[in-house]
């Protein structure tokens, strides 16, 4: 039945990346918002509901290393795995605003969430815990984010209207727009029913296979939750609409940082045993990879080499898990 269940959570991703892209770019065209800010805000918050699903289970039973090595893994699947993907499929170019902006924002978010998850630095403590306190500060950091997103590139008519002429047409383009929600929202019920069953299954099939939990909480959970963003990047990428799936990558690490992490501190304080500095120093060393490719070589682009690389990383740091 695991195997099943499998190919069932994959065919409900596949169906539902597929119709959440063309409803996305629709809404947007049809809203005169741009294709980035839909990717970060309805896509980006969509695709990391099994994230904050699990995170949150996780920080209520007691297993603070699945909550934290979910977000800290599906963070790096998200760079390494999904954006060299895509990629590899069609090089994009990266906006300044992008660059300038949420990139930096990514790292930062990735700095702050090992200061706060590393307490056994301070003399005196022993115990590696994110608290109330810092799920606060991550969820006041997160809105204030939000809000600067949104009002400062939201709504501009010229520019979403001279960038709608550039990306490929919807299939839904001109419909109503309550059948674009519904569409959109429905879709989302797929990625994040066909998630949670893959990923049930996927963990029943590793454990079957006598692999440890801690391993499964970086590697399986966190690339189980994270392929909706996948799937969804490879679309957009095979759609010749990358830009949708910049914005998706971006929005979710600073969701599974920022609102994820603060929502699943909240609602119990988180403590972390297994998941050690290496795997947050990747976490970070990822992130500042994005931005170095940004400023370097060809700048604003992300070129097939570069994207192969990626890959290359994301599959050695996974033979360094097994192997740990």
């Amino acid at each position: 039945m695991d195997y099943l269940f499998f190919v069932i959570g994959l065919a409900l991703l596949l169906v539902g990346a597929n119709y959440l892209v063309d409803s996305s770019v629709a809404i947007a065209q049809r809203a005169r918002i741009s294709n980035f800010i839909i990717g970060l805000t309805v896509v980006g918050m969509g695709t990391s509901a099994p994230e904050l699903f699990i995170s949150v289970s996780s920080a209520i039973t007691g297993h603070g290393d699945v909550a934290i090595g979910n977000v800290v893994g599906s963070n790096i699947c998200n760079i390494l795995l999904i954006l060299g993907v895509t990629a590899t499929i069609f090089p994009f170019t990266i906006g300044r605003d992008v660059s300038r902006r949420d990139i930096p924002l990514g790292i930062f978010a990735a700095l702050l969430l090992f200061a706060l998850c590393n307490d056994s630095f301070i003399p005196g403590i022993s115990e590696n815990t994110l608290s109330r306190l810092d799920a606060a500060l991550l969820l006041l950091i997160f809105i204030g984010y939000m809000c600067w997103v949104i009002v400062g590139k939201g709504r501009n008519p010229e520019h979403a209207l001279a960038e709608a002429d550039e990306q490929t047409q919807s299939s839904l383009a001109g419909r109503h727009p309550v059948l674009l929600w519904a569409i959109a929202a429905v879709s989302l019920a797929a990625l994040v029913g066909g998630g949670q069953l893959f990923l049930d299954a996927t963990q029943n099939i590793a454990r079957q296979w006598g692999v440890s939990e801690a391993v499964i909480s970086i590697t399986i959970v966190a690339l189980g939750t994270s392929l909706p963003e996948l799937i969804t990047a490879v679309i957009a990428a095979c759609k010749r609409n990358p830009e949708l799936a910049l914005g998706n990558v971006i929005g979710s690490n600073v969701f599974n940082i920022l609102m994820i992490l603060g929502i699943a501190g909240l609602v119990s304080p988180i403590t972390i045993q297994a998941v050690n500095v290496v795997d947050f120093m990747v976490m970070i060393a990822a992130s500042l990879a994005t931005f170095a490719i940004v400023k370097t070589l060809k700048k604003d682009f992300f070129d097939r080499a570069e994207g192969i690389i990626f890959l290359l990383a994301y599959i050695a740091y996974n033979i360094y898990l097994f192997m740990r």
